[in-house]
């Protein structure tokens, strides 16, 4: 047989997680292939950047999506286990478990509308079915989704690690944005503080002819305003002008209108942007492919 689409995968992989006991993504990957009975050659067929093997690609992304569904849950890397919900679910005894299927899920619905908010910034309509679009959109759309899915890993893995972590995370992130000097100077600047509020200070310039008070919280709940206050206050103390709150969570609007209003400034970092600033500035994430796109050169062929 042909190897099943992503969306094929999710039906046999929930029913295999069933039993409750936590399984590695390999082993889902090697009982599947013998559940939809593939060859040797389409067990090791790779996808066309030649990184991956396509079936085991595409049992990655079935459990993605059902894990953004809270489906399945992911106690460590590389496994997982069946949710309660999970188990709702095969209660149901549905013929298939595919997108539209996951839409009835709340956590699943907001992860698309990320996804789909991104396609749209590069005016990718994916409501149009992927035949009717050009390779160039469907490319962005599958881009969009990547990079969503990165960077809720990434905060998955942060959410995971410890408070120095996060701090050697935060000062790798702002040397690598152009702040702190060197990365020596950076490293003894932020992490250990504790001042007041205040967790660290970074230059601004490598000269140091201005610094930055920075607030990092590991958290899960909502940053409110109280907090901002805090942190304001603690800038006051110290006579700063400028400061950045970095939270994995997010900040509440009330948190959001406080800090726009400020006569001293303050740049507030979600657990999104977080992510996503990792991603643009080489942090934590390693490259697995790169594409060229080309064009005819005009040019080349001007005879005039």
């Amino acid at each position: 047989m042909t190897i099943p689409d992503y969306q094929t995968v999710m039906l046999p992989l929930l029913r295999f997680a069933a039993d409750g006991q936590e399984h590695s993504l390999r082993e889902a990957i090697e009982k599947l292939a013998d559940h939809f009975d593939l060859s040797d050659d389409e067990r090791k067929a790779l996808l066309p950047s030649g990184r991956q093997a396509t079936f085991d690609n595409r049992v990655g992304w079935a459990r993605t999506y059902m894990k953004k569904a809270r489906l399945l849950h992911t106690p460590r890397r590389g496994y997982f286990t069946i949710t309660d919900v999970g188990i709702q679910a095969l209660k149901t005894n549905p013929e298939a478990i595919n997108v539209k299927f996951l839409e009835r899920y709340p956590e699943f619905l907001e992860f698309k509308t990320k996804s789909n908010a991104k396609s749209t910034a590069t005016e990718t309509d994916t409501t149009v079915p992927t035949e009717e679009r050009t390779p160039r959109e469907v490319m962005e759309d599958a881009y969009a989704t990547i990079r969503t899915q990165l960077a809720s890993e990434l905060l998955e893995r942060i959410a995971q690690s410890s408070p120095q972590f996060f701090e050697r995370l935060v000062v790798d992130l702002l040397v690598n944005m152009g702040y702190g000097g060197t990365r020596k100077d950076a490293g003894e600047a932020v992490g250990g503080h504790g001042d007041e509020g205040i967790d660290g200070i970074i230059k601004e310039d490598r000269l140091g002819l201005e610094v930055v008070y920075i607030q990092a919280k590991r958290w899960e709940n909502t940053v409110q305003r109280p907090e901002i206050q805090k942190f304001v206050g603690a800038l006051s103390g110290q006579n700063a002008r400028k400061g950045v709150f970095i939270t994995t969570s997010s900040f509440s609007a009330g948190a959001i209108d406080y800090a726009t209003g400020l006569q001293v400034k303050v740049v507030l970092i979600d657990g999104e942007t977080l992510a996503n600033h990792m991603i643009d500035y080489g942090v934590a994430g390693a490259p697995e492919a790169a594409y060229e796109i080309k064009r005819v050169d005009s040019d080349y062929f001007d005879e005039a």
